[in-house]
């Protein structure tokens, strides 16, 4: 066994960053929680080559006297906490003393401060160790500049994302530190690009403004309550403004933005029947709470935190979510989820009766000896018969009281040919018999009446009851499809230019879709920090146009992998629903017109999403329905 032996300060130092700075945008979080820490009031943070270059970041806080540098940079030295008690009653956000020790321990770190006197410090270090200090003309505060990151440990290199996520996880830390702190002036900026500027007035909904984008704040909701151990406020979005994942949840408890799944579950609790699946809202949930209540000591880069009377707190939220959603009378109608119906039609449809009397194989004069003793409900008792009793199967018979007659051949090619159930359809609509024979074949229809919702139509002596709405939105759907599969999509000029501002995040997420975005016809321009500027618009675009591009914008932000493909369909299908208006009473031509449309159409009894669209009734359903055959 080799010898047991105290590590080196420098190997310990670089074990430690193993745990805290995993990234870097590990560096800018520890960074801006110490500037938090020291009460600034105004923090810039610039980095190059997504951090690993050059991370910067400044503040004008209470700065760090020259003979404590050195304390500073040591590790579990701090000045945040003293003794045991204080563990558990941390009110800031740092309290280890690792982060600076951590950071010097993997790249070359020069820190400039002042404490408030005439001059300030200037030191270097490298490699945890330090280089040189000296005094430096400073103003009150502390700049740190962070270079090559992980130069002395190439290793954990191979461990980073691209250089785009690795950009994208600084942004959203600081965004997420951001709306914690509305009252402090935050700068973010990437090789002299500002991605990120807040007003620092204390206004959370401006914050939100400059983290999301204006027309995202604008639809945001104030909450607010509390209880004897807790205290709630922030915003939520409309249930009609969603989000793909749960990102857009931020939780911030004492301003510390935390990862809690029980919490971010009474968040979407509170939205009830309001959210579509797998819709996520966006939410600043900001709570306060006696620091005694919680343990941040339980995570390396305090992301989870232990929290006394949690399920109180989640009760809380919820209610508090609830309240502010009825308040406002955004409340979605839930009536229609008290039944699936779907699953009920489904069922009915597949129904088939199987009971003993469908298939009858005894001779006539024993099938009427013995009908009246089977019942629907209970399956009859096998009973031994002498083989001379039944009828021999392989055998046609000029009657059709049994299974096999001289038409059962043509019967079977019939059967064939149609489209067998396979596993996926047991998860679909079930289309009939009669629809699927006319899935590609609507006959002439002849216009007898209308509701508001339903138009009544006959061929021959089958009747047709059509939903005229999703009619509609069914021949708008395939016109915008057709449009945007086109060679060429017909343009029409703005008299005013549009201008999209987003947050961010957003910003980068559609500027690398950008090419995508070109193929439907929107042709978008950047136009300054977090903006792009539209010239056109592809006129199958109607109604509200911004309106109608901000939708569309949303759909590319809230695709996944998985959904990618079916990406066009959907905004197609979401188009025609805001271009086509709901109930509406249709003159005797546009009924014409929306008949005849129909018929052009492959499949005309079902919309992009697989609904009813029209429900044809035989002559032979119909005297079912009125019993006429009894």
């Amino acid at each position: 066994m080799a010898q047991i032996h105290e590590l080196s300060v420098n190997l310990s130092n670089q074990i430690a960053a193993g745990e805290v700075i995993e990234r870097p945008a590990s560096v800018v979080k520890e960074l801006l929680e110490n500037a938090i820490d020291a009460k600034s009031t105004r923090i810039r943070i610039d980095f190059i080559d997504a951090g690993l270059k050059q991370i910067i970041v400044q503040d004008n806080g209470t700065g760090i006297p020259s003979d404590q540098i050195d304390l500073a940079f040591t590790r579990h030295a701090t000045s945040k906490i003293s003794n045991e008690h204080d563990l558990f009653n941390v009110g800031t956000l740092g309290f280890r003393g690792e982060a600076l020790a951590s950071i010097a321990a993997v790249s070359h770190v020069e820190i400039l401060t002042n404490s408030g006197g005439a001059s300030g410090t200037r030191a270097e270090f490298a490699a945890g160790v330090k280089k040189a200090q000296e005094e430096a003309a400073a103003t009150k505060g502390t700049q740190i500049t962070v270079k090559d990151l992980f130069y002395n440990t190439p290793a954990r290199l191979k461990y980073l994302r691209s250089p785009r996520t690795e950009i994208m996880k600084i942004v959203d830390i600081v965004n997420r530190i951001a709306l914690g702190y509305p009252d402090i002036a935050l700068t973010l900026m990437n090789e002299g690009r500002v991605l990120l500027r807040t007003a620092g007035n204390g206004n959370l909904q401006q914050t939100v403004s400059s983290v999301y984008g204006r027309s995202i704040a604008e639809k945001m909701l104030p909450f607010k309550s509390s209880d004897n151990d807790f205290e709630v406020t922030g915003l939520i979005s409309k249930p009609g403004l969603t989000r793909s994942t749960r990102n857009f949840i931020s939780i911030l408890l004492n301003g510390r933005y935390i990862n809690n799944f029980q919490l971010a579950t009474a968040v979407m609790d509170g939205y009830g029947t309001n959210l579509a699946a797998k819709h996520y809202p966006i939410a600043v949930i900001k709570i306060k709470v006696d620091p005694l209540l919680v343990d941040v000591n339980v995570h390396p880069t305090k992301k989870e935190v232990r929290l006394s009377k949690e399920t109180e707190l989640s009760r809380l939220i919820t209610n508090a979510i609830s309240s502010a959603l009825l308040a406002k009378d955004v409340q979605a109608d839930a009536i229609g989820n008290l039944t699936n119906t779907k699953e009920e039609t489904r069922m009915d449809q597949l129904k088939f009766n199987l009971n003993k009397n469908v298939v009858e194989t005894k001779r006539p004069d024993q099938a009427e000896n013995t009908r009246d003793e089977v019942h629907e409900t209970e399956p009859a008792a096998i009973e031994s018969v002498a083989p001379s009793k039944y009828v021999d199967l392989n055998i046609p018979r000029e009657d059709d009281r049994y299974l096999v007659t001289k038409t059962w051949p043509e019967n079977v090619n019939q059967q064939v040919q149609l489209t067998p159930f396979s596993h996926s359809d047991l998860h679909e609509d079930v289309i009939s018999t009669g629809d699927e024979l006319l899935a590609s074949s609507l006959p002439e229809l002849s216009l007898v009446g209308q509701t508001n919702t339903y138009l009544i139509a006959v061929s021959g002596e089958d009747l047709y009851l059509i939903d005229q709405v999703a009619a509609r939105r069914l021949l708008a759907f395939k016109k915008i499809s057709r449009e945007i599969a086109g060679q060429k999509i017909n343009q029409q000029g703005l008299l005013t230019p549009m201008i999209l501002e987003f947050g961010s995040l957003d910003f980068i997420q559609i500027k690398d879709q950008l090419e995508e975005i070109k193929q439907i016809g929107l042709f978008l321009e950047e136009f300054g920090q977090d903006t792009f500027i539209l010239r056109s618009y592809p006129t199958w675009l109607e109604g509200d146009i911004e309106h109608s591009v901000r939708a569309i914008l949303d759909s590319y932000l809230n695709v996944d992998q998985t959904d990618s493909a079916n990406l066009i369909k959907r905004i197609a299908s979401e188009q025609a629903q805001r271009i086509v208006p709901g109930k509406k009473k249709l003159s005797s031509a546009e009924c014409g017109d929306l008949l005849t449309n129909l018929r052009q159409v492959n499949d005309p009894y079902h919309d992009a999403k697989g609904n009813v669209v029209i429900v044809r009734l035989r002559e032979n359903d119909l005297r079912k329905m009125f019993k006429k055959d009894e």
